[in-house]
């Protein structure tokens, strides 16, 4: 089974290229979905959470990310150590996510994961496409999301990887700022030449 490694920095396109490797029928493998489910409702980060940050949470609401995001974002160690909480985690559903599509015979699988590098979860990966973006479309983009300030995306920016390095170590640098019709292209063209069936 081959692992391609799906990234890209905060409002490079990544998402968009997720979402056409779902539609193209792929196993996939979403981090931040991940993360999101592990802070909801219920979810399995909840009590380490609420214990590191001194947080009143309510189970059947989850963290309040918006607050947590305020706490974090400008506080390297406190996000280091919501990273030690949240990414172990991720490492052990992504594990299990694996071993099903071993099990059902997955030829490809993907796994979309923001901080591919810097997480050291390249090493998993026979394959790495990196979605980029020019930087003023991926400051215009960003700044369109609900909630972002500039402060918040410079801290953000801060914390990845350059998109230049990114797409040096990548098997597939994919521009985003062509059009999703020209990053479709792109993306079945790579996967036909490396014969990444399904």
């Amino acid at each position: 089974m081959h692992i391609i490694g799906l990234t890209g920095s905060i409002a490079s396109g990544k998402s968009t290229a997720s979402e056409m490797l779902m539609q193209m029928g792929y196993w996939l493998h979403d981090a931040d979905k991940t993360v999101h489910q592990l802070m909801g409702p219920d979810g399995a980060a909840l009590a380490d959470i609420a214990t590191e940050f001194q947080l009143d949470i309510n189970p059947a609401i989850g963290v309040n990310r918006a607050e947590l995001g305020r706490m974090v974002f400008q506080a390297p160690e406190k996000r280091a150590a919501l990273e030690a909480i949240l990414h172990p985690m991720v490492s052990a559903n992504r594990h299990r996510f694996l071993q099903q599509a071993r099990m059902f015979g997955a030829r490809t699988v993907i796994l979309d994961v923001p901080l591919l590098f810097e997480t050291g979860t390249d090493r998993l990966c026979d394959y790495i496409i990196t979605l980029w973006a020019p930087d003023f479309l991926q400051i215009r983009r960003a700044l369109s999301r609900p909630a972002m300030t500039s402060d918040k995306l410079t801290a953000i920016l801060a914390a990845q990887w350059s998109q230049t390095e990114k797409s040096r170590l990548s098997d597939l640098a994919l521009p985003s700022g062509l059009g999703k019709a020209e990053t479709r292209k792109r993306l079945l063209r790579f996967l036909k030449r490396n014969a990444l069936g399904r």
